[in-house]
């Protein structure tokens, strides 16, 4: 089994290293070739991984042709908001028999799809070969080959576990799930909650703030499910529970250190000015909060951080606006 990953940013970069350690053999797709040509000599990726040795059997190729010939795995790992048009332009190019799997968490803007959705849609694959990894993989303790675990999630079984195989290492532990629009929500919106999370430690305010935007913002996420068809279950896991407590804990989060200036006060002009890597969250707010209202799911964080984001709320504003909330049982619109 060979694999080609399509995106060279810190998350990208990072799967490749655990499929070359699984034994994967993996070509590396770039956006610019000298990215492509400083990881194929020095072995690093200086500008989104920095100070991390790469495996001398990661190949990096800028030309999408060279990294997916032969694939039996491809891996997308682009900005979310970008996947329908980089998709479209290398499906031809796709070999038919390959498993396309998504490692994005967001939705889709104005459509409101999951990322797999917009996969079927671009490629015209079914969807037993397209699955989802997703759980709490932040990529700079993987890089370190730190413990870590993920799921691995197909409607297709033996699909499943074909790729639990080509990226399962002794310190990348992949589990398999057949759920994969709960798995992906969970992937997509606990960035929105991170946001949120970190506004409140920019503010000041404590673990008692964080704890309750945590779990209040996992009952958002599990509503959204209910509304979708999602099992349950898969929030209770890595690729609920597990990933959102990492993303809005962790000052490795890109999603969370977003919120975090917000809540200093940076305006978000200046913040997008400086911000190199995507948090997702950003754009996908707005698109988790259009497909709550299209299944009438009260999602109240999420509303709040689209605000901030899209509208301008002052971050003050947004936390009276959450704090002055009438008053409800703790388990409602499940």
């Amino acid at each position: 089994m060979t694999a080609a990953v399509m995106g060279a940013g810190n998350w990208g970069t990072t799967f490749a290293q655990v499929l070359c350690d699984a034994g994967t053999p993996t070509a590396l797709w770039c956006r610019r070739q000298q990215v492509a040509d400083t990881i194929n000599t020095s072995r690093c990726n200086e500008e989104y991984l920095p100070g991390f040795t790469l495996p001398p059997s990661l190949r990096a190729t800028a030309d999408p042709a060279d990294a997916l010939a032969g694939a039996d795995v491809v891996a997308l790992i682009v900005p979310s908001q970008t996947l329908r048009q980089n998709l479209a332009g290398w499906v031809e190019l796709i070999p038919p028999g390959a498993l396309l799997v998504s490692l994005m968490k967001g939705i889709e803007l104005n459509t409101g799809k999951r990322m797999t959705e917009v996969i079927a849609e671009v490629s015209g694959w079914p969807t037993e070969q397209i699955a989802v990894i997703s759980g709490p993989n932040l990529a700079p303790e993987i890089a370190q080959r730190q413990y870590a675990a993920t799921v691995v999630a197909c409607g297709d079984q033996l699909a499943s576990e074909n790729l639990q195989k080509a990226c399962h290492t002794s310190y990348f532990r992949p589990y398999t799930n057949p759920d994969v629009i709960g798995c992906e929500l969970g992937g997509a919106v606990k960035n929105v909650i991170a946001i949120a999370v970190g506004i409140a430690v920019g503010m000041g305010l404590g673990d008692n703030t964080k704890a309750m935007l945590i779990t209040r913002g996992l009952a958002e996420i599990a509503r959204l499910g209910a509304a979708l068809g999602a099992d349950p279950h898969t929030f209770a896991g890595l690729a609920g529970m597990g990933d959102l407590v990492t993303t809005c804990s962790s000052p490795l989060s890109r999603n969370r250190t977003f919120g975090e200036k917000l809540g200093r006060g940076i305006p978000m002009a200046e913040i997008m000015a400086n911000t190199t890597q995507v948090a997702e969250g950003v754009k996908s707010s707005k698109a988790v909060l259009e497909l709550a209202r299209a299944h009438s799911v009260e999602m109240p964080i999420t509303e709040v951080v689209a605000s901030v984001v899209y509208e301008g709320l002052d971050v003050g504003q947004a936390a009276l606006m959450l704090a002055s909330r009438t008053a409800k049982p703790e388990r409602y619109g499940v």
